[in-house]
């Protein structure tokens, strides 16, 4: 077995790798914006006025398109038996998403570091914590983690479920830093959280796995399918047929992704999900001893250093910065690093051993393909929006 360390430093690392923060990147950024951004922490929620549409907004009875219903599509979704979606659950976790109060000193929310317009990821390079206190990784995007088939959820796949997910911000003393016992009693005392959880759970108790329910639900309620690549697909006799709707430009991106990049980001036979099934290396860095190790920073095991999760294409376009130290910052720079930057890794992915070298107009065309999957409607759906006027 391959060993980055000395087993004594993997000790450390995995000490280390406990307590790292999955939703920032380098120190040394200093909470550098991709297209621009704010440092200023929301005002806390006891200062903002709660305002829900009565009856609650329909989350349930969505009509997806046939793309997503095809029996290949729907293995991907990871919804529990013991957790269905309902509208009410769903409304209890996005007022609980948005909520201040999840944070130890009321300064911040989860939607603060995973913004709607930005397809709930972060578009600063390092987060900061409810002190300012800065991570190591990128915010990922939440879209689609209801279709991520392994049920596991940070770039290093640390969390079993997105039950168990939700509530790791929430305490980790570099996020959010807040007790849940503490919490569930400051919800108690609140004026509308009871009455929530009753609606969403039959009963006003509020407890831990309550809350960790009702913010998977409305995670797992975060689809998005109303995209240009949707539009197309539609209408065309499959996948790999041009599409009415594109641009030549946009069609040639479809046909070199789908040579060079959907056995990895459409697999199984599905044109729904642009995601992944399994945590990869992409060959970021050569130097093993001295860059991120991923997953294997957790499981101690030399075969998966430098493995990491991959979110969903869709919405790509909005969720600059890219991978999982946000070092790209252009979708033409993500191109770039697969065209010719792939580095030599003992772990690489066997489909990245072999340079694809794109041409100016090849790499043009993929990223007109990617942006054909932005869904304009679902960035400024009020469903997901903030609660708190």
């Amino acid at each position: 077995m391959y060993n980055r360390t000395p087993w004594s430093a993997f000790a450390l690392m995995a000490a280390l790798a406990a307590v790292r923060m999955a939703v920032a990147a380098p120190p040394s950024n200093d909470g550098a914006t991709i297209g621009g951004g704010s440092n200023i922490l929301p005002k806390p929620s006891t200062e903002r006025t709660l305002r829900l549409p009565n009856p609650p907004f329909n989350y349930v009875d969505v009509e997806l398109p046939a793309h997503f219903k095809t029996p290949a599509a729907r293995r991907f979704d990871n919804t529990p038996s013991y957790n269905a979606l309902s509208d009410n659950g769903a409304t209890l976790g996005r007022v609980l998403f948005y909520d201040t109060r999840l944070s130890v000193n009321n300064t911040i929310a989860c939607g603060s570091c995973h913004e709607q317009k930005r397809a709930f990821s972060d578009p600063k390079r390092v987060s900061k914590g409810f002190e300012g206190q800065l991570g190591d990784r990128n915010a990922m995007s939440l879209i689609n983690l209801r279709y991520q088939p392994r049920g596991r959820f940070f770039w290093d796949e640390r969390a079993r479920s997105l039950e168990e997910q939700v509530l790791m911000p929430i305490q980790s003393k570099m996020e959010l830093g807040q007790d849940l016992k503490g919490l569930t009693e400051i919800l108690a005392k609140d004026d509308h959280y009871p009455e929530l959880f009753r609606k969403a759970f039959g009963d006003s108790a509020i407890s831990r796995e309550r809350i960790a329910r009702a913010l998977a639900q409305f995670l797992r309620a975060m689809v998005s399918y109303q995209s240009k690549f949707d539009e197309g697909l539609a209408k065309a006799r499959s996948v790999r047929s041009d599409f009415d709707n594109f641009t030549a430009q946009e069609n040639r991106g479809k046909n070199l992704f789908s040579r060079n990049c959907a056995s990895c980001h459409m697999p199984r036979g599905q044109t729904a999900h642009f995601i992944m099934i399994r945590p990869l290396n992409n060959g970021l860095d050569a130097d093993i001893k001295n860059s991120d190790g991923g997953i294997g920073d957790l499981t101690l095991n030399g075969l998966q250093v430098g493995l990491f999760k991959s979110p969903s294409l869709r919405n790509v376009e909005f969720t600059a910065p890219y991978m999982h130290d946000g070092r790209f910052a252009t979708l033409e720079a993500v191109i770039d690093h697969y065209s010719t930057g792939v580095k030599p890794h003992p772990n690489l992915s066997g489909r990245l051993r072999r340079r694809l070298n794109f041409s100016t107009e090849q790499k043009a065309a993929l990223v007109a393909f990617l942006k054909t999957l932005s869904d304009q409607k679902f960035i400024a759906d009020p469903r997901f929006s903030d609660p708190f006027q």
